[in-house]
Formats: C-alpha cells, sequence, structure tokens
C-alpha cells in the first residue's frame, strides 16, 4: 500500500516538474510574443518621390518608435505631391491595420476630407502643415519663418527684384512661408514676383520655402557659375554643405531630428489617450559662418554630435 501511495507521489512531483520544465521554455516565448503583439503600427508618408532629405527625420522616428513601443512603415509616392495617390495609400494602411498616421500631407484639406470617418479609430499627426481634425502638426511657425527669412535678405539687399519661388502647390506650411516673406517684402518697398521654377537668367535675388527646392537652386548657382543671393530652408546634409560652399546666402533651419521624434511620439501618446500639446519647432536664421558655432552643432549635425560624446 505504501508502495503504491510513493509511486503515485513520484509520478506526481515527476510530472510537475515536466510541466514546470516545459513552461520555463515556453513562458519566455510567450512574453516575447505579447511585447511584439503590443507594438503600434505607424504608417509614415511624405508628399516627395525622394524621401533622402528626411534621412534625420527618419532617424529621430525610429528613436521615438523604439523607445515607445512601435514599429513603423515608411511610404513614398510615385508622384510628388500627388494628393489623390497619398489618400488612397493611408486609407489602404488604414484598412490594413495602421494604429495612426505621421503625414506631410499634399493636400492637408483633402486629406482631412478623406480621412475624417476614421480619426477615432487612427489618429493622423503631421509634419510641415497644419490639417484640421489632426491629432497634433509638428512645424515651426511657418509664418514667423518666413517674415525672419525676408529680414535675412533685407540685411543684404542693395535693390533689385526679388524672385520667390512658388513651389508650395496646396501644402500650406509652405504658401504660409511664402506669403509672410513676400507681406514682408512688400512692405519694405522691394518689389517681388513668383515664379513655380528657377528661370534662366534669375535675378539678384531668390527666395525658396522648402528644402529639396533650396538645394536644387543651389546646386544650380553652383553648377552654372550663377551670382544670385539665395535664401532657402532646410538643414539636410546637402543644404548646409551648399551654405558651407557660399551658394546659399543664408537659411532658416531647425532639428529634423527632433521634428521626427517629436511625431512619433505624439502619434503614439494618441493611440494610447495621452494628451498633450505640441509647441512649435524652434528655428534659426543660419549664414555660412554660424555653420560650426557649439550651439548650432546639433542642428546641423545631429548624428555626429550624438556619437562624439
Amino acid at each position: 500500500m505504501k508502495t503504491e501511495q510513493s509511486r503515485r507521489i513520484q509520478i506526481a512531483i515527476l510530472t510537475a516538474l515536466g510541466i514546470a520544465a516545459a513552461l520555463s521554455l515556453a513562458l519566455p516565448q510567450l512574453l516575447r510574443g505579447a511585447k511584439r503583439e503590443q507594438l503600434l503600427s505607424l504608417t509614415v508618408m511624405l508628399r516627395d518621390t525622394d524621401s533622402s532629405g528626411w534621412t534625420v527625420a527618419r532617424q529621430g522616428m525610429e528613436q521615438a518608435a523604439d523607445e515607445l513601443g512601435a514599429e513603423l512603415r515608411f511610404l513614398t509616392l510615385a508622384a510628388a505631391g500627388d494628393s489623390e495617390e497619398q489618400e488612397a495609400l493611408l486609407l489602404r494602411e488604414i484598412e490594413d491595420g495602421a494604429a495612426a498616421l505621421v503625414v506631410v500631407p499634399a493636400d492637408p484639406e483633402s486629406l482631412s476630407a478623406a480621412l475624417d470617418p476614421w480619426r477615432v479609430v487612427c489618429p493622423t499627426v503631421t509634419l510641415e502643415s497644419p490639417m484640421e481634425g489632426a491629432a497634433g502638426v509638428v512645424a515651426p511657425d511657418n509664418t514667423q519663418l518666413g517674415k525672419e527669412l525676408a529680414q535675412a535678405l533685407l540685411e543684404d539687399w542693395d535693390g533689385g527684384e526679388v524672385l520667390l519661388l512658388d513651389t508650395a502647390g496646396r501644402c500650406s506650411g509652405v504658401a504660409a512661408r511664402l506669403a509672410a516673406a513676400e507681406e514682408t517684402l512688400i512692405a519694405a518697398g522691394v518689389s517681388v514676383r513668383r515664379e513655380m521654377e528657377l528661370p534662366e537668367e534669375p535675378p539678384r535675388w531668390v527666395m525658396a520655402f522648402e528644402s529639396p527646392v533650396t538645394r536644387r537652386a543651389a546646386e544650380r548657382r553652383e553648377a552654372e557659375g550663377q551670382d544670385f543671393a539665395l535664401y532657402g530652408v532646410g538643414s539636410a546634409a546637402a543644404v548646409t554643405a551648399q551654405l558651407e560652399r557660399g551658394n546659399i546666402a543664408a537659411i532658416a533651419a531647425w532639428s529634423d531630428y527632433a521634428a521626427g521624434f517629436l511625431a512619433v511620439r505624439r502619434a503614439v501618446n494618441a493611440v494610447r489617450g495621452r494628451e498633450g500639446t505640441l509647441a512649435p519647432l524652434p528655428f534659426f536664421i543660419l549664414r555660412e559662418e554660424d555653420i560650426y558655432a557649439p550651439e548650432n552643432q546639433k542642428l546641423l549635425f545631429p548624428i555626429m554630435s550624438s556619437s562624439s560624446r
């Protein structure tokens, strides 16, 4: 009798040990699986076909995603500024389960209408331009930026017409920069005109209000040996290099890394129901002599600055 009872006890102990061993092997996998299931899927969409100018912003986004438990899916357009394609792709992303969107809207008004039915289930954070119904916008004060960039030109201006490169399309953020610069220049008695592209023979003074447009104008100035003074925007490496080589007189620059980080953080917080406000990104008017000032290192060379610490 005692022998039979002892045998049953041994079997029970061995069974318990077997279950414990199995759990010890399976539990870490289950926990990792649960952690993966909790990751938020965020879609990031620009309004350009080339994302090279957003490299630093993307690094900021990936850092925020890593810290906050999100995974990112980056999409670009087949045709730059194609609002219809952008809307169609974003609606598909929502249907495929995107938890939130981070977007540089090609047409904020049209995109707002297209996404309106989905705002509750999939919040949207915009870069560059505000959008009605968005969970937040990460951008500098575009109107103030336009004014201060125009003031930088006025410090150098000694007469002549100023060409404003009107490339905004329906992008309200870029349009606000141009409008503010135009108003400031006209108030100062300066003659201005708008063109969508840089003409074959530009006037002495040129202003651009997007980073890629600034870069292309500076590269053309250098390649063709032209001598117009260019005032633009952006802190991408290609823009900074042109500023350093004297092909740009002044730029309005802000931290692309911070922009990317803040956009993803706001999107994650919106999904998780955490309220918060976004202040406009600080920007600075920089000239060639300002590039290597210590206070501008993290702004223009964020990765190099972080790796040197």
